[in-house]
């Protein structure tokens, strides 16, 4: 509906009842208008007439005793008021006129010059003008409102892909406190993808979910996907760049499990038909041994015999092995303090730090920490990566590192070292049966390690870096116990 076609309220600020009368005429020889005039003869009634918005529209003259019209004006906006004001003065007066415009009034208008026509179109602009500026600040801030609630990386950057704004979450998902200033490349991880982004931007192209990784606050790896569109800014032909970053490290994690979780139990599948085939026979060779053991036989015969009842020990041995590692292991959970349970791992294991000559050092909760656990499969496990990490160290240098915090209900044991560490493409594959870069050792504690920890439905996060250690981050679900 146009503003003329409904009920338009006018409050008309003047010292000058006869000027607010004249004024008044020409509004209602205007054709078509439907309108209610009131008139304020103070600048404080002005004042406290404009705050309670209870009017479309306000004219207001310029010589309100000792006060002004722009004084009016100013009082009226720092009090947060976005109403449509047009001054009047007696005579023109540029610095006023542009002084005015400056502090948001819609229109300035000269009483001596005054019309039915003029005054038609300066209410019909001043509407117009206001209802697309009220418009407008709704949309910035809606739009304002996403772009800081956002729990995606949303941010501005210039042709080079220099962040020039960015929104709170910037802060919350790489720990860095200011994004602007930032080059959206120094984030990234990979040489390649650098350079694969200054193509796609250079070509003017918009990016759709680059599957990247970028640098955190603390040195950390977030897998993400980037989103960037690019525009020309009018005027001067430079571009601006919108980008979003969407964290996936949580569904990188989850797509770990689910992977950690199918080898468990494909190796499951495959040790137990492998198990089965491998004693059939194997039973039919120890029985045939032990028919020849009852034989009269040479020594040579007895050594060779000897020699084909080893081996199937060492193989039976190897079964049982294998088995133990790929079968759940039967556990009782019941409440247990997490800093107990890992003061008894490191007592296991603190004999080896002090023949290597390395350092413990331990930082837990201040709370204690309770988890649904068996205690004696959990702390195998555990010793297990205890002693993984104390065998990647050097001697006199390396140092262990044990954690616990608590984030809400779920519980977190970090466990440290600065040893030699895991190639990136080797980490998916150190809890794989038989999977070992140690030159002793069958490769069968981490997978052990592993299937108790699953048990416990808690999940287990690597990080390494070659050359600078490796961290399991092991997260228990809430205890549901009482403390």
């Amino acid at each position: 509906m146009s503003p003329l076609n409904k009920r338009t309220r006018i409050l008309i600020v003047d010292d000058d009842e006869d000027d607010f009368f004249i004024t008044s005429e020409y509004v209602r020889n205007i054709p078509g208008m439907n309108y209610e005039m009131e008139w304020a003869g103070t600048y404080k009634a002005g004042l406290e007439s404009i705050l309670t918005h209870r009017h479309d529209l306000y004219f207001v003259d310029y010589r309100l005793g000792a006060r002004s019209g722009v004084d009016l004006l100013k009082e009226a906006k720092a009090a947060g008021s976005d109403a449509p004001i047009v001054l009047l003065t007696g005579q023109g007066n540029y610095n006023v006129d542009i002084e005015a415009m400056k502090l948001g009034a819609v229109d300035y208008l000269i009483k001596a010059e005054l019309t039915t026509e003029k005054m038609e179109r300066c209410i019909r602009y001043a509407m117009e003008r206001t209802e697309a500026t009220r418009a407008l600040k709704r949309s910035e801030a809606k739009f304002r409102s996403i772009f800081e609630q956002s729990k995606d990386i949303i941010f501005i950057a210039d042709g080079n892909l220099t962040i020039k704004e960015s929104n709170s979450a910037f802060g919350d998902i790489l720990g860095i406190s200011q994004g602007s200033g930032i080059n959206l490349t120094d984030l990234l991880c990979e040489d390649e993808d650098k350079t694969a982004l200054r193509d796609l931007v250079e070509k003017k192209q918009d990016i759709r979910d680059l599957a990247t990784t970028i640098y955190a606050a603390d040195g950390s790896k977030v897998h993400c996907t980037i989103t960037l569109s690019a525009e020309q800014v009018s005027g001067n032909g430079d571009t601006s760049i919108q980008g979003i970053i969407h964290d996936i490290t949580n569904l990188k994690r989850a797509e770990i499990a689910t992977l950690q979780t199918e080898k468990l139990a494909a190796a499951g599948r495959l040790v137990r038909t492998l198990a089965h085939e491998v004693r059939n026979p194997l039973n039919n060779i120890a029985m045939s041994a032990e028919y020849f053991a009852e034989k009269e036989m040479s020594e040579d015969e007895h050594l060779y015999l000897d020699i084909i009842k080893r081996n199937i020990g060492r193989i039976n041995t190897l079964i049982n092995e294998l088995l133990q590692s790929s079968t759940p292991r039967d556990n009782t959970l019941k409440p247990h303090t997490l800093q107990v349970i890992a003061d008894e791992v490191l007592a296991a294991a603190i004999d080896r730090v002090t023949l290597k000559k390395m350092k413990a050092q331990v930082t837990y909760h201040e709370e204690p920490v309770l988890v649904l656990a068996d205690f004696e499969n959990l702390k195998l496990a555990l010793l297990n990566i205890v002693i993984n990490a104390i065998e990647a160290m050097a001697e006199h240098e390396g140092v262990l590192d044990i954690s616990i915090t608590q984030s809400g209900d779920a519980a977190q044991l970090t466990i440290a070292d600065n040893g030699i560490g895991i190639a990136e493409d080797n980490i998916a594959r150190i809890f794989e049966p038989y999977y070992t870069r140690k030159r002793t050792g069958a490769g069968l504690g981490l997978s052990f390690s592993l299937n108790i920890i699953k048990a416990h439905g808690a999940t287990i996060d690597v990080k390494s870096k070659q050359g600078a250690g490796t961290t399991f981050v092991i997260t228990f679900p809430p205890a549901d116990v009482e403390a």
